[in-house]
């Protein structure tokens, strides 16, 4: 996943899986780094390709209900993640590709991703997620500005849905990823002085805000870095604030998007 401690290696009961069914399925395939044809489709998985699924994923990845974490095999060495569309391993820092009908994140190798790279491949219903993290220095976000969103947490992210035509906020519990009620029309009067919240790329990539006592910071990021943030959430919190260890792995969390955050340009 996105960084280190992507979802599927932060929840550590969550596993990948090998795609087949769904593919074939669905028509389509992709040539792997072998090149034999693999069927290009996951089976059922952790991550939202759309608003929609992700509450119900991020509350599924928990390790109570994966069963807890699987012990290591002989040997001591952990099982090493494959692509889901190919078979082939995969590095920890492997890409991503949106099942945008399933509403899944899918573990690519690096040839499988590029493969979805390309405008329609999979007639559409597969993206590869990007991975740009953007910031605008130069239009910043005020306090109130933040605050006509009505979010009641400090951190949230925004994602636009393809499929449903809108954007959708969530933010982060011990729950998983909660929706909440977007007012659009503040949304769309703060995209007109912040362009960079209209820069995300439609159901794989999100804008992610958040309030701190020096001010309000927002980032364009990568999907799945939202997964990590439910995953890091999910897995550290405890009682009513959290607790140290939770705020500490946010911290680290910010601190990764900070450091990998470039400078928006309208014209780039």
């Amino acid at each position: 996943m996105s960084g280190s401690t992507g979802l599927r290696r932060f929840v550590r009961g969550a596993q990948a899986g090998t795609a087949t069914a769904d593919a074939a399925a669905a028509g389509t395939t992709a040539d792997g780094p072998d090149g034999q044809g693999a069927a290009a489709g996951p089976q059922a998985a952790a991550g939202p390709g759309n608003a929609d699924g992700i509450a119900v994923v991020a509350a599924a990845a928990s390790p109570a209900q994966r069963g807890g974490p699987p012990g290591p095999p002989p040997g001591g060495a952990p099982p090493q993640e494959k692509c889901e569309l190919c078979a082939t391993e995969v590095p920890a820092g492997h890409g991503h590709v949106a099942d945008l009908e399933a509403s899944t994140l899918i573990c690519a190798c690096r040839a499988c991703y590029l493969l979805f790279t390309q405008p329609r491949a999979g007639r559409g219903r597969y993206r590869a997620v990007p991975d740009r993290y953007l910031r605008d220095p130069a239009r910043q976000l005020s306090v109130g500005e933040w605050n006509e969103f009505e979010i009641p947490v400090g951190l949230a992210f925004f994602l636009r849905s393809s499929q449903r035509g809108e954007v959708c906020a969530f933010y982060p519990s011990p729950a998983g990823a909660t929706e909440s009620t977007l007012d659009l029309r503040a949304w769309d009067r703060l995209t007109t002085a912040h362009p960079l919240l209209a820069a995300a790329d439609a159901d794989v990539e999100a804008i992610l805000i958040c309030r701190t006592d020096s001010g309000v910071e927002y980032y364009l990021v990568p999907v799945d870095a939202c997964y990590e943030l439910a995953g890091r959430m999910r897995l550290h919190w405890r009682g009513f604030d959290g607790g140290a260890e939770a705020r500490q792995s946010i911290a680290e969390f910010l601190g990764q998007v900070r450091s990998r955050a470039r400078v928006f340009s309208q014209e780039a």
